[in-house]
């Protein structure tokens, strides 16, 4: 039940001080209680929804690509003062996957911090997922997790509040699975989604492993297919392989465990996860701390199914530029090496496998052991060539190629809607964005059919997104003001007043656009408003 008492005097002070007092971006009514008579200021709550929820809609970069990029971060910590403390042995500066802390006695303590949006729609699997990626840095520095606190961004009462609880289960679930124990975290009231976790271990001080010690003739080998940004992007617009999909879950939600534990037995020299910077990325971090210059055979780089397709195709998520304006000056790409076969090696990753260097007369029995212990894409994938400056030797021997491109590929029938309502995939003949002329003239039945997608076009715009619903009304009356539509404003005006809209609010958001347009629109106003 409302109480009105508490409600009328928080939305007296609210419109006294000309701001919603629980959010200062809105006025007071806000469009929360005009549209749904629900004054969140007063401590009442909106219901919350109970339909599915896709995840990966929600946000705009999906996983370890939504993390600042390389570049941006090292120019801003650089300016960043850090206090000294002997008991630091990897710290800020040294840029690896953890920090350690000297505790004495041989013994040192691991602490990692990392947190995403999700890559999955699933809140269970993205939980799971956020945990192996969160632990795994502890694993790269050779270290044993012990517990961890979870740290979650979600938005309250705007998708279901298990999706909430899905989220954590997963990722206590995942942590353990790698014996890890959750003893606590933190939540935001969040737009976008994001979860992940602080993760604290231990590690003896003589088998610290990072990432500043390759060495000439070491093998490199990578323990994890990649690919799961291209595939992660993909499936955001509707174009992924289900088989793509469920090999990327597999190896996001696989631990770096074993890896790690065989890494250790065979005293790698070097190594890190690869994440969201790429296997460019941290390989030129591994490179250059290590002064040495690396060579890597594309041939060779494990892939997961369906990324040579989508890539092919130019299904190539925006984090790829971003990576290759941060380290793309450390690679050079050998004689036939394309652009795309370069670029899909700066793909962010999310819960990547271990980039591990090892000495060259124990890279096969590590790579046997890791097949045994079902890491089936544990490859060498390059060596260590040479002192030098942090340079990367792209080459290929040529026993792969790229795919064709898919003709009519926007269409492809593997390819998997977002669309809640849509119907199943089409064949590339029935394609939208097919050849139009039939026997020398336009078939109307296409042309209908441009009309039925743009009306649903406008449709969809007009849905409350970014932009609440009241917002967007405003807008439409002032856009209609602007092109000085008459039946879109007598429409607009009409659905105005049916929202609640007041005749001194539809007259404000009229002159918006009229001090944009002029005396031609106050004119067409005037004459037009009903």
């Amino acid at each position: 039940m409302v109480n009105t008492e508490r409600r009328k005097r928080v939305m007296q002070r609210s419109i006294k001080l000309g701001h919603c007092v629980c959010d200062p971006k809105q006025p007071c009514p806000c469009p929360v209680f005009k549209e749904q008579d629900v004054c969140l200021c007063a401590g009442e709550h909106l219901e919350s929804p109970d339909a599915p929820v896709k995840l990966t809609e929600l946000v705009e970069k999906a996983g370890c690509a939504s993390k600042i990029d390389q570049a941006f971060l090292k120019k801003v910590l650089g300016d960043v003062p850090v206090p000294e403390d002997p008991r630091v042995l990897v710290g800020v500066p040294a840029g690896d996957d953890a920090g350690i802390y000297d505790l004495g006695q041989g013994r040192c303590l691991v602490q990692t911090v990392d947190v995403f949006t999700p890559s999955v729609d699933d809140p269970y699997v993205f939980g799971q997922i956020a945990a192996a990626n969160s632990v795994s840095d502890v694993y790269a520095m050779g270290g044993r997790p012990l517990t961890a606190l979870s740290v979650i961004g979600f938005p309250v009462r705007k998708i279901p509040d298990r999706a909430l609880s899905d989220i954590l289960q997963g990722g206590i679930d995942k942590m353990k699975e790698a014996g890890v124990s959750v003893i606590g975290g933190h939540s935001i009231n969040d737009q976008e989604i994001k979860a992940g976790f602080a993760v604290t271990g231990v590690i003896e001080k003589e088998k610290i492993i990072t990432n500043s010690h390759a060495a000439v003739g070491d093998a490199l080998i990578l323990t994890k297919p990649l690919g799961t940004g291209i595939i992660s992007f993909a499936s955001q617009i509707g174009r992924a392989p289900a088989a793509s999909i469920q090999a990327a879950i597999r190896s996001m939600t696989t631990l770096n465990k074993q890896a790690a534990e065989l890494m250790i037995e065979a005293s790698a020299h070097a190594a890190t996860d690869v994440t969201g910077f790429s296997l460019m990325g941290h390989l030129a971090e591994m490179a250059s701390r290590s002064a040495v210059d690396v060579e890597i055979t594309w041939d060779k780089l494990p892939w997961i199914e369906g990324v040579l397709e989508c890539a092919a195709n130019g299904i190539l998520p925006g984090g790829i530029e971003r990576n290759k304006e941060s380290c793309g000056q450390a690679v050079v790409a050998g004689t036939g090496v394309s652009e795309t076969m370069a670029d899909i090696c700066f793909d962010p990753q999310t819960s990547g496998g271990l980039l591990i260097a090892v000495a060259p007369e124990k890279a096969d029995g590590l790579i046997d052991k890791l097949h045994a212990a079902d890491q089936a894409f544990a490859s060498v994938i390059g060596y260590v060539k040479s002192k030098g400056t942090g340079r990367i030797l792209l080459e290929t021997d040529h026993s792969r190629t790229m795919p064709e491109p898919v003709s009519n590929a926007c269409c492809s029938g593997t390819a998997t809607s977002k669309e809640p309502n849509a119907a199943e995939p089409q064949p590339a003949d029935a394609c939208c964005c097919a050849d139009m002329v039939s026997t020398g003239a336009t078939d109307i039945s296409q042309v209908r059919q441009i009309e039925a997608n743009f009306t649903n076009f406008l449709a969809s715009a007009g849905r409350p997104g970014g932009l609440d619903a009241v917002t967007k009304q405003a807008l439409n009356i002032a856009l209609s003001v602007a092109t000085r539509c008459k039946p879109c404003l007598k429409i607009h005006i009409e659905k105005a007043r049916q929202k609640g809209f007041t005749e001194e609010e539809i007259d404000e958001a009229a002159w918006m656009a009229i001090a944009f347009s002029g005396s031609p629109a106050m004119m067409f106003y005037k004459e037009n408003k009903v």
